[in-house]
C-alpha cells in the first residue's frame, strides 16, 4: 500500500483506483464546485488506500477510499448529532429467525457506495483535492451535497 498520495500516484494500479473513487463521486452527484464562502470551515481530505485479499491471500481488489479529516469538526458548530445508520444486531436476529420459522430465502447484497447516497442537513465545504484541482477555478472549494466518509 503507498503511503501517501505523492507515491500512490506513481503507480498505475492506485492511479486508477482513486480514479474510479473520483469518478464515483461525480456520478453520483456528491459535491459541486463553489467559490469559496467567507467565514466558513473548509474540511481537508485524506486518502485512504486498501488491499482486499481473498481466502488464499490473492489480490481481489485495490481500493482508494477518499475521507474527511475529522478532527476539523466540533459538534454544535459544524454538526448537531454523529451517528451510522446500521441496523442493531438484536433486530438481524429477529429478521432471521422470522425468516427461517416461515422458510423464506434471505438474499445478501452490497450497494458500493451506499454511504455516499445520505443527505446532509448542514453546509459543508471540502477543499479540492491536490492533483486534481480545477485549473479554471482554483480558490474554488466543494459543496457537499451528500455523505463523505469520515464526516460527523
Amino acid at each position: 500500500k503507498p503511503k501517501n498520495f505523492k507515491s500512490a500516484i506513481t503507480e498505475d494500479c492506485w492511479f486508477q483506483a482513486i480514479e474510479d473513487e473520483i469518478y464515483k463521486f461525480d456520478r453520483i452527484q456528491v459535491w459541486e464546485l463553489v467559490p469559496q464562502p467567507d467565514c466558513v470551515m473548509i474540511i481537508d481530505l485524506k486518502w485512504i488506500y486498501k488491499v482486499k485479499l481473498d481466502e488464499y491471500n490473492d489480490i481481489l481488489k485495490i481500493k482508494a477510499r477518499l475521507v474527511a479529516k475529522r478532527y476539523r469538526q466540533e459538534e454544535g458548530i459544524d454538526f448537531e448529532e454523529s451517528f451510522a445508520p446500521v441496523a442493531h444486531i438484536e433486530v438481524i436476529r429477529i429478521f432471521i429467525t422470522n425468516a427461517a420459522s416461515k422458510n423464506m430465502t434471505i438474499y445478501q447484497m452490497d450497494v458500493k457506495t451506499a454511504f455516499l447516497n445520505g443527505e446532509l442537513k448542514e453546509e459543508v465545504y471540502i477543499s479540492q483535492l491536490g492533483g486534481f484541482v480545477d485549473p479554471d477555478h482554483p480558490t474554488h472549494v466543494y459543496r457537499q451535497k451528500k455523505a463523505l466518509y469520515g464526516l460527523k
